[in-house]
């Protein structure tokens, strides 16, 4: 499990007093980037492979207040990738210093093109990197039917 600690500060929290819900979702990604550098996705690195990550949904469940001055652990594992590398699915907890688990998300994704803006494969050497990924125990092979399991759909208007 890869793990970073934030302290909470005055820009984290909103007019209840405890992390705002938009904090967690930064604390979450700044987690994503650091541990896609620390296992050879660097920024320059997807940049050369013309490559970027996109998000499909982000669940938050949230299970106890944090407030300012006060340090969150955030946890990543990886539940899923594709055969291909084109989804990934990883899950965030946040602990605070006593290891009372305050929320747990799980985010669905994938790479694009940056160029065409379509779903992309990962080349062959990030598809190594991806693999040696560390995995939570119910680790799935992910499809592009995992995409659409929550039965989510756009549902175009005219104004």
């Amino acid at each position: 499990m890869y793990t970073k600690q934030f302290e909470i500060r005055w820009s984290d929290i909103d007019a209840n007093k405890h992390l705002a819900n938009s904090a967690y979702i930064n604390f979450m990604s700044h987690t994503r980037s650091a541990f896609l550098k620390e296992n050879g996705f660097s920024l320059m690195t997807l940049s050369k492979a013309g490559l970027g990550p996109v998000v499909f949904y982000e669940h938050v469940h949230y299970f106890k207040e944090s407030f300012l001055g006060e340090i969150v652990t955030v946890s990543l594992e990886v539940s899923g990738l594709s055969e291909n590398g084109t989804f990934f699915r990883f899950r965030h907890n946040f602990y605070n210093a006593k290891g009372e688990n305050l929320a747990f998300s799980e985010i669905l994704g994938a790479w694009i093109d940056l160029n065409t803006r379509k779903l992309a494969e990962l080349p062959e050497y990030l598809l190594e990197l991806a693999n040696k990924f560390p995995k939570t125990n119910d680790f799935k092979f992910l499809t592009k039917e995992d995409t659409r399991a929550l039965g989510r759909r756009p549902v175009n208007r005219s104004f």
